[in-house]
């Protein structure tokens, strides 16, 4: 089973985005994910709304690190912030067309360029957004699997393989809805596994229900740690790096809300380098809870991985402000901690999830 590219697009035009009549809605991804730009045209002009198409060639992010000056790591082109600011929507398909595309750039000039592009990206997630991912070779090498095999994973986890996937999202929301309800007045998270024993104070901290309208997939309810909170140490098991990169086996310490030691297995120069991008980098500025029991193994693509049911995730770096959270940084970078063997995390002392599991 492959994902039909006219379905996926209803669903991004439709339900996530609710694209409206005569707003502007800007959509990036690569040549590899020419049949969805298609039909992401046709469902946009369908609903008298302006498809503002951007296409990124094969290798055209890894030659513009290998040619760039420091003119375009530093800075920006103005073209690039008046259109985030003049747009109504964004859209962004992640279709690599290699596995690891950035495995030989320099994190340091990855660090410089997230710096500079920072206002661009506070400019555009002031508006309507969504990431996803379109299934390729690349990505399905990323992820171990058979490309067939792989397209139809994608499948499960967007619901396009339900009757009714927007009704299936709905009741998803549902479900998140009651567990946001068990943590709302929460004060601390304890989290529990093989090398992982962190608390993070979550006191007056919205919770946010990730639906499908901003990452599809989704599946995950997220709040915004106090920042001075976390204590202890945790271990992230499942591999996620920024695009185009591999980062295993990150370990952590954190006293006072700050990361005062970090490693990584494989990676560890990328970890480093996001880490001393600015002073928010070495704070967290996101905790999640996967959900989504579709997606039941990692991929390599941290739009699914952080979804997956029975783990958690934290974030380094900048905060969403939905959340009550304050941390700035132009890092934002997800690490995953698989609870499904041994872990568990708790509210205030309640046993909220056991082993991968939803305790009620």
């Amino acid at each position: 089973m492959s994902v039909d590219p006219r379905a996926f697009a209803d669903l991004l035009c439709g339900y996530c985005l609710e694209v409206e009549a005569g707003q502007q809605v800007l959509v990036r991804a690569t040549t590899e994910a020419a049949p969805l730009l298609l039909e992401l045209q046709r469902a946009i002009l369908e609903r008298d709304a302006w498809p503002l198409l951007r296409v990124e060639l094969a290798g055209e992010t890894a030659q513009f690190y290998e040619h760039a000056r420091d003119l375009h790591l530093d800075d920006i082109p103005r073209l690039a912030m008046d259109e985030a600011k003049r747009v109504d929507a964004s859209l962004g398909i992640q279709a690599p067309a290699e596995a690891f595309e950035l495995a030989g750039v320099d994190p340091a000039k990855v660090a410089r360029l997230a710096r500079a592009r920072r206002d661009i990206r506070e400019q555009i997630m002031k508006k309507r957004w969504c990431t996803t991912l379109w299934p390729t070779p690349a990505a399905a090498e990323r992820a171990g699997l058979p490309f067939e095999e792989f397209a139809a994973f994608v499948q499960r986890a967007l619901f396009l393989d339900q009757p009714d996937a927007v009704r299936s999202w709905g009741e998803l929301h549902r479900f998140q809805a009651g567990l946001i309800e068990r943590l709302r007045s929460a004060k601390e998270i304890r989290i529990e596994a093989e090398g992982t024993d962190l608390t993070l104070g979550v006191k007056g901290r919205t919770w946010i229900n990730s639906d499908g309208h901003r990452n599809m997939p989704s599946g995950e309810v997220f709040t915004g740690p106090v920042e001075s909170s976390a204590e202890g140490h945790i271990r992230f098991d499942i591999p996620s790096g920024p695009p185009g990169r591999a980062v295993s086996g990150v370990e952590m310490e954190l006293r006072g809300g700050q990361v005062v030691s970090a490693r990584a297995d494989e990676g560890d120069e990328h970890l480093q380098a996001a880490l001393a991008t600015d002073d928010g980098a070495r704070i967290l500025g996101e905790l999640g809870i996967g959900t989504n029991f579709g997606i039941d193994r990692p991929v390599g693509a941290i739009l699914f991985d952080e979804k997956i049911g029975g783990t958690v995730h934290l974030a380094i770096g900048r905060s969403y402000p939905e959340t009550g959270g304050k941390n700035s940084s132009a890092v934002h970078w997800d690490m995953i901690c698989d609870l499904r063997r041994g872990g568990r995390i708790t509210a205030d002392g309640e046993v909220v999830q056991q082993d991968g599991r939803f305790v009620q």
